[in-house]
């Protein structure tokens, strides 16, 4: 499709190259290459996937008990530790990051424990559902969606325990539905100081986002799942244990079989796996993390936070507000609360004119939230693409920005700086 230029001349508003595409007459709207195969997933998971994983995942499976296998199993753990920055137990899941969350749960807790969790979204709240599922005594730390957690109000409810009643305190990192990164570090030294609490995290959209130094920091139970900073997908869950986990493991007397993490643990020590395990996905683990070492973890942070400050500037150049508090904004996903235009709208004009799937806002944010997803394998281009694509779906939606390009180029600023 040929672009039509239009040029400045008696309208002062178009000064720039603008790209004039024809509407289909009627019916859904089709993106305009008219290509297929071509979406570009801006979702905080599943996310994209490198050739190179997909080609490795193509490989015709071979035997899980097989010594081949196991000589793969020797190898992803040495970078999970990597990944995880530690030199404790990192043990792979057939099963989704809940798969994970549940069973760091389960294996460190027992009827009736007291416990702390942090509420500030969709998944601190799947955490207060698991905990009360399994019969635990939950106090809620709650925050509205879109603030952060108040590392205060830990403190306060740790220090109020003189009995040493509370066993665990689970939160999650990076607030996947709000775009919020909670204060873990700080709310760790808290749980620390209380002396008996272990701290069980969701990590699912941090670990290989930002920085989760397991050892530096004394966490005690990391979980995190496949389809997102790992850049493979859906199917494997991760639970990184500590020493003090292991030894809450031992009186643990929650009802569990195939989430038993002792039975991982033997399993692993060996090089393989209690049960069947998705050997593919494995090929596809072992790809992904070799790609990771390449770049480093230093510079995948990096890049991460690269885009995370693209994101947010290019959305306040088109006068579009952040959902996260200030300050609090995770370099997993960035979310936006347009105020006079459905988020859910815009998000069909995206995927039908540009094929680019951003993701919406969960439960009552629905139509209010939409969110650009800046996880795993993502570069600068994705990223400017993205923001150019909202920018037109803008224009198409009659809300164009009082600037002409304003997003693309506050996302280019930040990117080559």
């Amino acid at each position: 499709m040929k672009p039509e230029v239009l040029s400045g001349g008696a309208d002062k508003d178009v000064d720039r190259l603008l790209f004039k595409v024809n509407d289909p007459p009627s019916g859904p709207r089709t993106p305009s290459s008219g290509m297929k195969d071509k979406l570009q997933l801006m979702i905080p998971g599943p996310t994209p996937v490198p050739e190179r994983v997909l080609l490795a995942m193509a490989r015709h499976p071979i035997g899980h008990r097989s010594g081949e296998f196991q000589t793969i199993v020797a190898r992803t753990t040495e970078q999970l530790q990597w990944l995880h920055q530690t030199s404790q137990d990192v043990l792979v899941l057939a099963g989704s990051g809940t798969a994970a969350m549940e069973a760091g749960i389960i294996n460190v807790l027992s009827r009736g424990d007291k416990v702390i969790c942090g509420d500030n979204g969709k998944f601190g709240e799947r955490w207060v559902k698991v905990a009360k599922a399994y019969g635990l005594e939950v106090e809620v730390i709650q925050a509205e969606w879109g603030q952060p957690l108040d590392p205060e109000a830990f403190r306060a409810a740790l220090e109020a325990d003189t009995a040493k009643a509370i066993k665990a305190v689970i939160l999650t990192h990076s607030e996947t539905s709000t775009g919020v990164i909670n204060d873990l570090e700080t709310i760790n030294r808290h749980v620390k100081a209380h002396g008996e609490a272990l701290i069980v995290v969701d990590a699912v959209t941090s670990v290989g986002a930002t920085s989760v130094p397991m050892d530096q920091w004394g966490l005690d139970v990391v979980c995190s799942g496949s389809q997102k900073g790992y850049m493979i997908p859906p199917g494997l869950g991760f639970v990184a244990m500590g020493e003090r986990a292991w030894v809450a493991q031992k009186r643990s007397d929650l009802p569990k079989f195939y989430l038993d993490l002792e039975r991982y643990r033997k399993a692993a020590a060996g090089n393989s796996n209690p049960f069947t395990p998705a050997v593919n996905l494995y090929f596809a683990l072992e790809a992904a993390l070799d790609l990771m070492q390449d770049e480093g973890l230093e510079a995948i942070f990096a890049r991460h936070e690269r885009h995370r400050r693209a994101s947010q500037a290019a959305m306040q150049a088109l006068g579009l507000p952040l959902f996260a508090a200030e300050g609090y904004g995770s370099p997993a996903i960035t979310a936006v609360a347009p105020s006079n235009l459905d988020a859910e709208a815009l998000r069909k004009a995206v995927k039908s004119r540009y094929d680019i799937l951003l993701a919406g806002g969960q439960d009552h944010l629905k139509g209010q939230v939409f969110r650009i997803g800046h996880l795993g394998f993502v570069c600068d281009r994705d990223v400017l693409t993205a923001v150019a694509a909202i920018e037109g779906a803008l224009v198409e939606l009659g809300q164009p920005p009082a600037q002409p390009g304003a997003g693309v180029a506050a996302a280019a600023a930040i990117l080559q700086g």
